[in-house]
């Protein structure tokens, strides 16, 4: 399309941004930015105060639309007359999905699960540290001081152990259950930039995320209910590293946080460490 820029940018519920450019339109939202090139539009039509881009379809498929709610009636129907007349005629079948780029900024369940796990050993380590405050206060006169000094490093192995053990376990589970129930394609190095990798969903529309790589393409398993949840997978060796060593790593910080918490009761009821 060209002469975009006396067209309105529409503002809609949700802080949803349209706006057309050069070549096509692109509808952001604070999760995702769609872009959607000119040959995939079928028509833009307002109904009251949102706006409708239909994409076009092969024949016998139904066309998706994508919509925009709250926005200004009177800029709706001017944005809309306006796009509809830059849109060139048809003049072949278009997958209009299968051109629309779909880039989403919401957290993995992988980012989000991690980001989980630290908040609640960060608020476990601080609990060791209150305990350890607390046995040095309350505790027997003899044993009070070095039972708390013994606690901390007991504390510190028991949050690495859990931290370890949890990265591990948690995200083969994760991908367990990607391979089973999900959907399996491969997505191919983006052109935008290095680390930027593409795949397609069930829908047609395409998505990007970021994976630190450098290969032209990886595996990857999505959620068919959150085609963003996408998990690049796995090769043998680090599946069984996880599988493995992540259990371990739980025992063990189990066992040094039991250690922990035994060292404070013996060291209040005064029972001599050695």
């Amino acid at each position: 399309m060209s002469n975009t820029s006396s067209l309105p940018v529409l503002r809609g519920r949700g802080a949803a941004v349209l706006r057309a450019e050069q070549d096509g339109l692109v509808l952001e939202r604070p999760s995702e930015k769609l872009t959607i090139p000119v040959r995939a539009i079928a028509r833009v039509h307002a109904e009251e105060r949102s706006v409708a881009v239909e994409l076009r379809a092969l024949a016998g498929a139904t066309p998706a639309v994508h919509r925009i709610e709250d926005v200004s009636a009177a800029a709706a129907v001017v944005f809309t007359d306006a796009v509809n007349a830059l849109v060139p005629r048809p003049v072949e079948e278009v997958d209009g999905p299968a051109l629309v780029e779909l880039r989403t900024f919401t957290k993995t369940w992988v980012e989000t699960y991690r980001g989980k796990v630290g908040r609640v050993l960060l608020g476990c380590l601080g609990g060791i540290l209150v305990l350890a405050v607390i046995t040095a206060i309350v505790g027997d006169e003899k044993t009070a001081v070095a039972g708390a000094v013994f606690m901390l490093p007991f504390g510190g192995m028991a949050v690495v152990g859990l931290w370890l053990g949890a990265v591990c376990t948690g995200p083969w589970l994760h991908e367990t259950r990607l391979r089973r129930h999900g959907v399996t394609v491969v997505a191919e190095r983006a052109a935008d930039g290095p680390g930027k990798y593409a795949y397609m969903d069930s829908t047609g529309t395409t998505r990007v995320f970021t994976h630190s790589s450098a290969v032209p393409s990886v595996e990857v398993s999505y959620d068919p209910q959150d085609p963003s949840d996408v998990l690049v997978l796995q090769d043998s060796s680090t599946r069984f590293f996880d599988i493995t060593l992540g259990p371990c790593f739980l025992l063990a910080g189990l066992a040094a946080l039991a250690a922990t918490i035994g060292l404070s009761v013996v060291t209040i009821l005064g029972i001599p460490l050695s």
